[in-house]
């Protein structure tokens, strides 16, 4: 019997609540063995970040290659990447695997507003990860930094997801919960065809630290598992509401606490 492995490529949040920490417990809750390779190390708490120290892009290849060469991936998440020459090495390491599903999430602002992606990075990520990715998970202030444009309606976020379609992944999925309005939908595009839209009633709670990392690392964890892709984004959808809901009345820290990963084994 073998594992499902799930790897994610992203930057470590010590307080556990985003990046590689929040990838490994949503592997986890969903049935996958977690793999990580950090980009970059935060120094950050439910109030913000306090600092980013940077990895050197080389090794960052030789943690890739030290999983690759030896048990290998069903699916990836890439997250925070902070700069162009992180960006290049992600991208030569991800020509050199042949067909694995790719969940990539442009992150380029914390839940505080704290920038996590170099301003000059944006054309990168675009140019070098953008054709290989699978699905992109950009949020709709990500969603505007990469398009140049403004967001204000179900309308233009609709635009938005098939314009980003149009610049390489072979999905994406714009993800509405910085609209103001009373649901929290999110509109799935899937290689130029119609969009599809996620819908949900928004969720009163303050408790959003880590939400992003949290869907697309259960896109990858389902696709891990060899589920569909637009089954994938759906069954992420439902495990992050459920983790929200279940997460809305916990108190961590001061500032906007984590969403609950183990719902469903810690009661």
């Amino acid at each position: 019997m073998n594992y499902y492995r799930a790897l994610t490529i992203a930057g470590s949040d010590n307080s556990g609540g985003a990046g590689i920490q929040a990838d490994l417990k949503t592997f986890s809750a969903l049935g996958c063995y977690g793999m990580s390779v950090i980009t970059a190390l935060t120094a950050q708490n439910t109030q913000g970040v306090k600092g980013i120290q940077e990895i050197d892009p080389q090794f960052i290849e030789k943690q890739m290659n030290s999983i690759l060469d030896d048990i290998g991936v069903d699916a990836i998440k890439i997250g925070m990447l902070f700069n162009t020459p992180v960006i290049k090495t992600v991208a030569k390491c991800l020509r050199e695997i042949k067909e694995c599903p790719t969940v990539l999430d442009p992150v380029i602002f914390a839940k505080s507003g704290d920038r996590l992606l170099q301003e000059e990075a944006i054309e990168s990520i675009k140019n070098e990860l953008f054709p290989l990715a699978t699905i992109i998970t950009p949020n709709i202030p990500e969603a505007e930094a990469l398009l140049g444009c403004s967001i204000e309606s179900f309308e233009s976020m609709q635009q938005a997801a098939v314009d980003l379609n149009k610049l390489g992944p072979k999905a994406v999925v714009v993800k509405g919960g910085a609209l103001s309005a009373r649901t929290s939908d999110d509109c799935l595009v899937v290689e130029g065809g119609e969009p599809q839209w996620l819908k949900q009633e928004r969720i009163d709670t303050k408790n959003l630290h880590g939400a992003g990392c949290t869907f697309s690392s259960a896109i990858s964890a389902f696709l891990a598992r060899s589920y569909n892709l637009e089954d994938a984004v759906k069954e992420a959808k439902t495990y992050l509401t459920q983790a929200l809901i279940a997460g809305a009345d916990k108190n961590l820290g001061h500032g906007k606490g984590p969403v609950m990963h183990f719902y469903n084994t810690w009661g």
